[in-house]
């Protein structure tokens, strides 16, 4: 008879090697248990961000997670207050965190599909092989959650792309193509465009384009007390988001809501505009209300008066944001989707990132809706972590609680 091989069983399985994802293993690890995290490190950042793009958050709001913060940015490169940071700086250290604070915990197989088998979660790896596990956490990342307009919904991919589509952008060289959007996102991806020799422009539904502010290194002591700064940026509503997303779980649901919603709006980086000004015409104050595809994109534009026009181009990249919803998370089988619950598209977590489905934690801009802005930005990283941490430690060394009944709001 052939001996059948035993499929391990491990404490905590995370899917997704991003910032989100590593800060949880770091932690995790830390605490003693049998965590591992499966996917390439920052392949999202590496594949699904313009090369030359620079983020636009600050360095000190950049960090990855760990105990005892030993494995920041600053001391994998030292910055000064201002200065923008490569994605290629910052893919590089990711990776370096992953080898300091994660180590042989990475494996770097991708995850096709989790389930749940026998009261564990199962998970199907690319590679063929299967792991079990008794808590599972999703560090997805933003891709599963792009957003492209439901008018060009039906247009075929080489003529309507998402700006997480592409790392290089010299393919469209001297091509004519169209970025909607007024976000960072959009911006600087019409900048780089621009400076890659495309004809391009940018088309946004504002009125006026917004910049951030030049940082200054030192303010006077009573703009410091009426706008205090954040990982956010200034102001004390920012420094709430930023240093209390666990308080923000409390407020009501529209509350959280309209926090997400209008908190950091569209607006491009102060070091940007000077290199987007006369390189990009732009095209404000316009909605899009439909797209056709016939040797190239035709776009229906119609302004604030209601007039409408027509705009032709070879390429459309809709830099138009991320949508979280539980039903685009594909990797979930279709009974372990449906049983995490959602008001709305969103899914409901409990204080420790935790769905409905007990077990099973939600982290990175999956939990922005209920933890706040600060889970769409690196900087929530080491509360993310440290908040699971706490919960996975508490289920795996305490009583057990039958699956499918998570603790909510």
């Amino acid at each position: 008879m052939e001996e059948k091989v035993q499929t391990p069983v491990i404490d905590v399985a995370i899917v997704g090697a991003g910032p989100y994802g590593l800060s949880v293993a770091a932690h995790a690890l830390a605490a003693g248990l049998d965590a591992r995290v499966f996917g390439r490190p920052m392949r999202a950042w590496e594949r699904h961000m313009p090369a030359g793009m620079l983020l636009k958050s600050e360095p000190d709001a950049s960090h990855l997670g760990d105990p005892g913060r030993r494995h920041g940015l600053d001391a994998f490169h030292p910055y000064s207050y201002g200065e923008p940071v490569p994605v290629e700086r910052f893919v590089a250290y990711g990776k370096w965190f992953r080898e300091r604070a994660v180590g042989r915990a990475l494996d770097e197989t991708e995850v096709s599909a989790v389930g749940v088998e026998g009261g564990l979660f199962a998970l199907s790896l690319s590679s063929g092989a299967s792991v079990l596990a008794r808590t599972a956490v999703l560090a997805l990342g933003f891709l599963p959650f792009a957003h492209r307009p439901r008018a060009l919904a039906a247009l075929p991919p080489e003529a309507v792309t998402h700006s997480s589509d592409h790392h290089d952008l010299s393919g469209f060289a001297g091509r004519d193509v169209t970025v909607l959007g007024a976000g960072q996102s959009a911006l600087e991806t019409a900048t780089l465009l621009a400076e890659a020799g495309a004809a391009v422009r940018l088309v946004a539904r504002t009125g006026a384009l917004a910049w951030n502010d030049v940082p200054v290194p030192r303010r006077p002591a009573i703009s410091r007390v009426l706008a205090p700064r954040s990982a956010l940026g200034s102001g004390w509503p920012s420094v709430a988001w930023s240093r209390m997303p666990g308080a923000v779980r409390y407020l009501p649901r529209a509350a959280r809501g309209h926090i997400v919603r209008n908190t950091l709006g569209p607006a491009g980086s102060w070091w940007l505009k000077e290199r987007f000004d006369g390189a990009v015409p732009v095209t404000l104050g316009t909605r899009l209300t439909a797209g056709e595809y016939r040797d190239g994109v035709r776009l229906r534009l119609r302004d604030a008066a209601g007039a409408v026009t027509t705009l032709e181009t070879e390429h459309v990249i809709a830099a138009t944001g991320y949508r979280v919803d539980v039903a685009r998370i594909g990797i979930l089988q279709e009974d372990l989707r449906r049983a995490v619950a959602a008001r709305g598209p969103a899914p409901r977590l409990g204080p420790a990132f935790e769905t409905s489905v007990a077990g099973l934690h939600l982290v990175g801009l999956a939990a922005a809706a209920t933890f706040g802005p600060a889970m769409r930005f690196v900087c929530g990283c080491d509360f993310a972590a440290r908040r699971v941490t706490g919960g996975l430690v508490s289920r795996l060394r305490g009583p057990r609680r039958a699956r499918f009944q998570g603790e909510q709001e």
